[in-house]
């Protein structure tokens, strides 16, 4: 299953710079290691902000969900997701 997500992280006032810096390496290689294994097939920065566009292809909702919660930046992060299908215009045979 495909999913489109929002994804935008607020760092909190108490959270010293230095931890928020240490989270957001601990993030990359997390993100790293799962587009590698072919759960987070795209992802996308939207400029001029701590937001992203991503693409995850998970085998159901649960398995989103467990994801999701293993971002170390998941406490300051909020979402909007939107399952997707498959178009039936699509030329691509790899956007499923």
């Amino acid at each position: 299953m495909l999913f489109h997500i929002h994804m935008v992280v607020r760092q909190p006032s108490d959270l010293a710079d230095d931890e928020f810096e240490t989270l957001k390496a601990a993030e990359k290689n997390r993100a790293q290691d799962l587009m590698r294994a072919g759960k987070w097939r795209h992802l996308w920065r939207i400029a001029g902000k701590y937001e992203n566009f991503s693409v995850l292809d998970v085998r159901d909702p649960d398995e989103l969900n467990d994801i999701v919660r293993s971002l170390p930046l998941f406490p300051y992060m909020s979402f909007q997701i939107t399952a997707l299908c498959r178009h039936p215009s699509s030329v691509r045979d790899d956007d499923t």
